[in-house]
């Protein structure tokens, strides 16, 4: 079993990577792999709604982090994503990342459970932490919870572990996390199937 956790902060080691580690070293006590990739500080593309992507599993536009998180993700269990908040919402790179992500590879993460966790010094962490659960809530995912809301409050990597209630929360994702695969994996061995989900009907509101 392999969770692949992605640092959607532009600092690669800072409050989210501290926070994404407290989780990445629960799961690993587990018996869960685990595999931290941070999204980068370059360039990175918007979705533009071009649907080239449409049936080929991947975006159209291949300069960035996109193609290779699809590729990991494919090969991945479970997902941990998360963002520091800015002006009250998740960073807007990696929400730029998501929508291209979830949209040309929304099939390597189809029922595979995912958690979110936000960073803040102060304010806004239930909105970022909303942002991020969207995209699982679209694509059939269970959603991964924790003894509070998935967040933890910082400015620092150092401030992260100060906060001893959410380092708690961060390991608790971990130990859910690793449960819910070992119960995913326990219900394939008896033969459990995926849901046959129904598809073909799209309703527009303007007739």
């Amino acid at each position: 079993m392999k969770v692949l956790l992605v640092n959607g902060s532009p600092n690669k080691d800072g409050s989210t990577n501290a926070a994404l580690l407290e989780v990445a070293k629960t799961l690993n006590e587990e018996g869960v792999e685990t595999e931290i990739v941070w999204i980068g500080n370059g360039q990175i593309r918007d979705c533009i709604a071009c649907r080239g992507c449409n049936n080929i599993g991947h975006c159209v536009f291949d300069d960035d982090i996109v193609n290779t998180l699809i590729d990991k993700s494919k090969e991945s269990d479970g997902f941990v994503f998360g963002s520091p908040v800015y002006y009250a919402h998740a960073n807007g790179r990696l929400l730029s990342i998501l929508d291209r992500l979830f949209y040309a590879g929304s099939n390597a993460f189809k029922f595979k459970p995912a958690a979110s966790v936000v960073v803040a010094r102060r304010a806004g962490t239930t909105n970022a932490f909303d942002d991020i659960n969207k995209y699982f809530g679209i694509n059939q995912m269970p959603q991964i919870s924790s003894t509070y809301w998935n967040l933890v409050y910082g400015s620092s990597k150092e401030q992260i572990l100060q906060d001893k209630e959410g380092v708690q929360t961060m390991h608790n994702i971990g130990k859910n996390m690793a449960w819910i695969l070992r119960c995913i994996e326990a219900g394939k061995s008896q033969g459990v199937e995926l849901p046959k989900t129904e598809t073909g009907n799209r309703t527009n509101f303007i007739r």
